[in-house]
């Protein structure tokens, strides 16, 4: 590209700080996070649930220390697609990529299927697609203005959802102090039961909560965008991944003391909302809008996320680079891709339903997973002199955990992710004649102001 393209051609804007870096994971990945799978969680890891959270949250933190390393290497709105295509090797960076687009695409899909089934409980005498409409043309318009925009809404989304929060730990604690308990093994084991713990359940257990976790990628995918990118990133996606985690473990702490894994709950998929109602009676409603505002919340920002990636990709000419590789000049973000995503995860959300999505978006996550921990690997222990332990345990650790949860993944999501691949192997095939043309062009942006 010549310098007078680079230089007049519309870019992305460097305006997020260090803070909004973090609130976008935070809100992204949910400060309620595990309230969803709270009983799964307890019935798979044979209650052990604060346990799982923690070790999950250990396992994801290696991932991001690599997220975070190469991000300071490749400030790029392309995130793994650009690091595993540079590092590794441009048709490796591809395949990531397009893994990734089934992941960022598939998370505002199934947001909106969340937000417009709980929104018609709440509003029955509205059909569901007039929600799943309403939803999608949101977190589009909102987009649309601009990332300061997406990134004030997701300050007061954060500060609404803290507050709910907070209320729930003083009605909880004032349950747990009210009534009579057993003395102090009662606040011990939620963390490790004698009677209950088996190891195998907790490590089975611990593979369902990394999933607390997904999304905290997303935070790269805004290095074009940030301050300091190459201090910020690493930085926001190692503390988005600390705050999640320790918040998320007293989250569940407490639900647990309210009510103990001995306890079977109504039913599993709303345990949390059930510990809630039991702690002080109007929770029941409080957390079940909340956590409709979570899903908003996060469909929002991953949809940002998502515009962000196909941007990246149409740059590099992985994509249609006339569509996905423009920036809007008088708001400076990626409009077509915004609108796309937006018009994709509409139509999906009439297609598909919440459990097959949510399986098929982690086929995605993990792959891009497993790559950015590679690339981690390749450029700061393989190519580099000095062989430090540091630069090489965090990225094979993270590696191996991502591999063994996409092993595990359910059979129809392994079938519904390897058709994906192959379309996109096949568009690849097309787009350089059978591999045999250029296949990315990659670009690094400048870091000016």
């Amino acid at each position: 590209m010549t310098t007078e393209t680079t230089a007049g051609a519309p870019r992305l804007r460097r305006t997020l700080t260090l803070w909004d870096l973090i609130l976008y994971g935070v809100i992204v990945i949910q400060p309620t996070a595990p309230m969803s799978v709270f009983g799964v969680l307890s019935d798979r890891g044979h209650g052990h649930v604060v346990t799982t959270i923690l070790l999950a949250m250990v396992g994801m933190l290696f991932t991001a220390i690599s997220y975070g390393r190469m991000a300071r290497a490749y400030p790029s709105a392309g995130s793994a697609f650009t690091y595993v295509g540079q590092e590794i090797n441009p048709a490796l960076g591809y395949i990531t990529g397009w893994s990734m687009v089934m992941d960022y695409m598939l998370n505002p899909m199934i947001c909106i299927i969340w937000c417009s089934q709980q929104a018609h409980v709440f509003a029955p005498g509205v059909p569901y697609g007039v929600w799943a409409v309403f939803f999608a043309l949101v977190f589009t318009g909102l987009n649309i203005q601009g990332v300061k925009t997406s990134a004030r809404v997701n300050a007061g989304l954060a500060a609404g959802m803290g507050v709910v929060i907070t209320i729930f730990f003083v009605t909880a604690a004032r349950y747990v102090f009210g009534n009579p308990h057993d003395g102090p093994g009662f606040f011990t084991r939620p963390f490790f039961d004698p009677q209950l713990f088996n190891a195998k359940a907790v490590l089975g257990g611990t593979s369902i909560a990394v999933l607390t976790y997904i999304g905290f990628d997303g935070i790269s995918t805004l290095s074009e965008e940030a301050e300091n990118p190459r201090r910020n990133i690493l930085l926001a996606t190692v503390l988005t991944c600390l705050v999640i985690g320790l918040l998320s473990a007293l989250e569940v702490y407490t639900a647990q003391l309210v009510w103990p894994a001995s306890q079977p709950f109504p039913n599993v998929e709303t345990a949390f909302v059930y510990a809630a109602g039991r702690a002080w009676a109007p929770m029941f409603a409080i957390v079940g809008f909340t956590l409709l505002v979570a899903n908003f919340g996060s469909g929002m920002g991953a949809q940002l996320g998502a515009a962000r990636l196909l941007y990246g990709m149409g740059r590099s000419k992985a994509l249609p680079q006339s569509f996905f590789g423009v920036i809007d000049p008088e708001r400076h973000v990626p409009r077509n891709n915004v609108i796309f995503v937006g018009a994709v995860a509409l139509a999906g959300a009439f297609i598909i339903n919440f459990g097959l999505g949510a399986e098929m978006l982690n086929f995605g996550a993990l792959i891009a997973f497993m790559g950015v921990n590679l690339a981690a690997f390749m450029r700061y222990y393989v190519r580099n002199n000095e062989k430090k332990l540091a630069n090489f345990l965090p990225p094979l650790l993270g590696f191996s955990i991502c591999l063994l949860l996409w092993l595990n993944l359910s059979r129809p999501a392994k079938i519904a992710g390897a058709i994906w691949m192959l379309a996109g192997i096949a568009f690849g095939a097309w787009k350089t004649r059978g591999f045999r043309g250029t296949l990315i062009d990659f670009e690094l942006p400048p870091e000016d102001a």
